[in-house]
């Protein structure tokens, strides 16, 4: 019965008329005057910062990086390209683009800022960008900055920056962790992410597991052979 109900939903919805002919809106992967070059520097931090969020969600969230966000159904203009960006509830899938209106607004999103790096537009438009998409956590980190880590909170529908002890770990709301800048190969400074406020458990990367791993097996493997010879 439930079977027969939808296929009449679906013949039903086929063939329906409008009014005027559809003209539709292209909200694709690619926009004019975003294709701009990064450093291998920007490139390396946000592949890091991918790895790691994808280490700290579960497989029914969605993690994208430099995908255009749209906000607005009716101007494809209207976007975002977070260096990272995270979406709970919606199970990981291969996008090209995010659009709000179809699965939601990210609950955070991720800038990695630098000089060096041409931009399409300033930090001050993509706060405004971010407010209007409904972010409620907005991470940016000014690779050249003295305060290089800076975040804004969605408070009462505002989005606000928070005050933040630079070089002490700050929560991640979204993820109930804690974000600190620290170092990371072949980076003197890259954005990182503790299961707790002491910093002392780092999420790691599937590399950095591996190579934790490796290193275990080894320390075991000394004492196992020390155990030996001391017998």
């Amino acid at each position: 019965m439930e079977s027969r109900r939808i296929s009449s939903v679906k013949s039903a919805v086929q063939e329906l008329q409008h009014v005027r002919p559809v003209q539709p809106l292209v909200f694709g992967s690619t926009q004019p005057g975003w294709q701009l070059g990064q450093s291998l520097r920007h490139l390396r931090l946000c592949e890091l910062l991918h790895a790691i969020l994808r280490q700290a969600v579960t497989r029914g969230d969605s993690v994208g990086s430099d995908q255009f966000v749209y906000f607005d159904a009716s101007n494809p203009r209207r976007c975002v390209a977070p260096d990272a960006f995270l979406k709970l509830g919606v199970p990981q899938r291969m996008f090209s683009s995010w659009k709000t209106w179809e699965h939601g607004a990210p609950e955070l999103c991720v800038e990695i800022l630098s000089p060096s790096d041409e931009e399409p537009i300033t930090l001050a438009e993509k706060l405004d960008r971010y407010r209007a998409l409904g972010a409620k956590e907005v991470v940016v980190l000014s690779f050249d900055e003295a305060a290089p880590l800076r975040i804004w909170d969605r408070v009462d529908d505002d989005l606000v920056e928070r005050v933040i002890a630079q070089g002490a770990p700050t929560p991640c709301t979204t993820l109930g962790m804690f974000w600190v800048v620290a170092s990371a190969p072949d980076l003197p400074i890259a954005l990182r992410l503790f299961h707790d406020a002491e910093g002392t458990t780092l999420v790691l990367t599937p590399e950095e597991s591996e190579r934790a791993a490796k290193e275990e097996a080894l320390r075991e493997l000394t004492r196992l052979r020390a155990e030996l010879v001391s017998r």
